[in-house]
């Protein structure tokens, strides 16, 4: 906060005569974390122009008797939830797509996606999102057949839940050329039967070769997805978002909006390093909006796949397939010039990182580029840390890498973990406490739209290891838990921290952006297995109501 914020704060909290009066909103049960305290509760919060000027108790009303004041009928307030790694776009695409998400079985997934191609018959292509396997009678993947079965006209292209296999039908393969004799491409693999055909499903970099034939994104298109996010994320709670991977075209859209005022959400955009604009794009430096709506200053690095799919890179094979270690999607040579290049820049680098082995080679290469570029002190995170040698979670704190994790695959992958990598290695996977007890700040977030985006199931996740159905009874592996104050804490001023953005938001200190939320139950003070049916009655940003 500059000179002048400052100056109108202190003024608004005397009184100065001529000020447009501040908004005092009382009578709810409000929580914070404050960095060195840890949390705190108040009942009253006064903001003006935007900004936070206190928070306290009751008698902070008489102070302001020319405030506007708002009755929040004993509602909890917590500052807005920050997503540490989403998708935006995706997400809105994804909102206006088929989702297969609760399919039990892949005839089932076929025949919504056939009711969808009835409903919209003017889309050139089916896009889906949302079908696991693991879920699925059989836990076998699917295959185009099944597809063909309920739609042929059309190419069909659905992503599995982690977003890192896509299922297709047979029009899709004959239309991007797919046949027994298609290579698979450098980290990515085609599945086939026993007589080499493709069977439907492509893993990570192969998903290109149907991916690329999609219709392009346009400015409308872009539009609608940013405002069908924006108003489905600003409902649930959460007020800012890590944008995990944004391409060159995106950017300038961002920007666009940002410099039109139009961004309704808060935006931490890291650009994709797979975007062949990169180096451009770097040279170009960090965006800044006075308005903190948009920051562009990180680099999204991509390693492996996703351990459903088993594309995550591992040290050792697969449990439940020993002759396969995954894939690394960046190839290793490629690492050390990408690593120095983002550093060398004095960008934020965020790495994707799921495998043990992903993990290792991030580590690796931050301590080779520290040496060679520097750039230690530009906050570095590895996305996700889902698997990690027990011998280089210690690395993390010595690097000063932030963990950035996502407490919803947990719950979501427990019932597949052990299977794909063992017992011995979930002592390292998931594991929240080992991070947070070494020091290592660790930024929450979902991964919308692998996962869903409301951030009140993240929290339920963290806190109790468990489903929705109170499963298992006491948590899987219930010793890597978060309390309820590292959990807010991660979901807010630590996701901030590792945004480079904790002076302005993540709390509700004097000076930050007025950015809160009045839910309809108390977090602190219920039973912790309906923490995820909590909702945001409303939602504020800079002092504004905008759900």
């Amino acid at each position: 906060m500059g000179y002048k914020g400052f100056l109108l704060i202190l003024l608004a909290m005397i009184g100065f005569p001529g000020l447009a009066a501040p908004t005092v909103i009382h009578n709810v049960k409000g929580y914070h974390v404050l960095p060195e305290q840890g949390v705190q509760a108040f009942s009253v919060l006064v903001f003006e122009q935007g900004k936070v000027v206190a928070t306290g108790d009751q008698s902070l009303v008489a102070r302001y008797p020319q405030a506007t004041q708002l009755d929040g009928q004993g509602r909890t307030l917590l500052p807005g939830l920050i997503d540490a790694h989403g998708h935006i776009l995706e997400l809105g695409e994804a909102l206006l797509r088929v989702d297969v998400r609760d399919s039990n079985s892949p005839q089932q997934a076929a025949e919504q996606v056939a009711a969808f191609a009835s409903a919209h018959p003017h889309q050139q292509w089916i896009t889906g999102h949302g079908w696991n396997q693991v879920l699925w009678p059989g836990k076998a993947y699917p295959q185009a057949a099944i597809l063909d079965a309920s739609i042929r006209d059309k190419p069909v292209y659905l992503t599995r839940v982690d977003v890192h296999a896509a299922w297709v039908n047979s029009k899709a393969l004959e239309m991007a050329g797919i046949d027994k004799t298609t290579p698979d491409p450098d980290g990515g693999q085609i599945l086939r039967d026993a007589q080499g055909n493709p069977t439907g499903v492509l893993i990570d970099n192969a998903m290109q070769l149907v991916s690329q034939h999609l219709p392009k994104q346009t400015e409308q298109s872009l539009d609608l997805a940013l405002t069908t996010a924006s108003q489905h994320l600003l409902s649930l709670g959460i007020t800012s978002v890590h944008d995990a991977g944004i391409s060159q075209q995106q950017a300038a859209f961002y920007r666009a909006k940002a410099e039109d005022n139009a961004l309704s959400l808060r935006i931490y955009a890291m650009l994709a390093a797979s975007d062949p604009a990169l180096e451009e794009m770097l040279r170009q430096g960090p965006y800044y909006d006075e308005q903190d709506m948009l920051v562009i200053r990180s680099v999204k690095g991509f390693g492996d796949g996703a351990l459903g799919s088993r594309g995550a890179a591992l040290l050792e094979p697969y449990h439940d397939q020993p002759d396969h270690h995954g894939l690394m999607v960046t190839p290793k040579a490629q690492l050390p010039d990408l690593f120095e290049r983002v550093l060398g820049h004095g960008f934020q680098l965020n790495f994707h990182a799921i495998g043990d082995k992903a993990n290792r080679l991030a580590l690796d290469n931050f301590a080779r580029a520290y040496d060679k570029v520097g750039g230690e002190t530009l906050r570095h995170r590895i996305e996700h840390a889902q698997v990690v040698s027990l011998a280089d979670i210690p690395r993390f704190k010595d690097l000063g890498i932030i963990a950035s994790m996502q407490p919803v695959h947990a719950t979501s992958d427990m019932n597949m973990a052990e299977d794909r990598i063992g017992a011995q290695r979930l002592k390292g996977a998931y594991a929240w406490q080992r991070f947070l007890a070494q020091g290592t700040v660790l930024a929450a977030g979902s991964d919308f739209p692998v996962e869903l985006a409301n951030p009140f199931h993240g929290l339920h996740a963290a806190i109790t290891r468990q489903n929705h159905k109170g499963e298992p009874l006491d948590g899987w592996l219930p010793d890597q838990r978060m309390s309820k104050a590292q959990a807010l804490r991660a979901f807010t001023l630590d996701a901030a921290y590792a945004a480079h953005q904790e002076d302005e938001l993540g709390n509700l200190q004097t000076g930050k952006w007025a950015d809160f939320i009045l839910v309809d139950r108390d977090i602190f003070t219920i039973p912790e297995n309906e923490i995820w049916q909590a909702s945001a009655v409303q939602t504020w940003v800079a002092g504004e109501r905008v759900h």
